[in-house]
């Protein structure tokens, strides 16, 4: 089952690279990744994501907050890994089949760290939602807030200011 899994993701990130190499810089500008966490849907820019990879195995690291699962050790280098559900107050996720981490890319910096998400939908193309009024208490790292065709929310995240949230950096308990 499991190298299932990473057959299918193999697959998807072949697929998703081919995709992406077709299409124009303004294409790639105005396409998101779409997100499941903590049951709602999230938006990041392709350029803040590194990489999209199955849950590894993580080490516990005591005295931290909840949200804060542990370390991981990705092709020899240590990641922090943060449950996203957790941290913006929704149900925390167990790791399981269809979970996802997604690693912060370079337009972030040299932060290693990742996301635990439920589910990766696909690519988004701005065009084809509308904005939104953001959420009065939105946090800063929250961007654009989106509606698709379908009346679904879906709130960009900036994972640069995530990466620079007080609240985001600090994981002892």
């Amino acid at each position: 089952m499991a190298r299932a899994a990473k057959l299918d993701l193999r697959r998807f990130q072949q697929e998703l690279a081919t995709r992406l190499a077709s299409k124009t810089a303004a294409q790639v500008e105005s396409s998101r990744l779409g997100l499941l966490c903590g049951g709602e849907q999230w938006l990041i820019r392709l350029a803040d994501a590194g990489e999209v990879i199955s849950v590894p195995v993580i080490a516990d690291v005591p005295l931290t907050k909840p949200w804060f699962r542990g370390l991981a050790n990705i092709r020899g280098n240590l990641y922090s890994i943060i449950d996203l559900a957790g941290f913006v107050g929704r149900a925390n996720v167990t790791p399981a089949a269809q979970n996802r981490l997604v690693l912060f890319g370079p337009r972030v910096g040299e932060l290693n760290a990742g996301v635990i998400v439920s589910r990766v939908l696909g690519l988004r193309n701005l065009a084809e939602l509308a904005p939104a009024a953001p959420l009065a208490d939105a946090p800063a790292w929250h961007a654009q807030r989106w509606i698709d065709a379908d009346g679904n929310a879906w709130q960009e995240i900036d994972f640069a200011r995530l990466a620079r949230e007080p609240a985001f950096l600090q994981v002892g308990a």
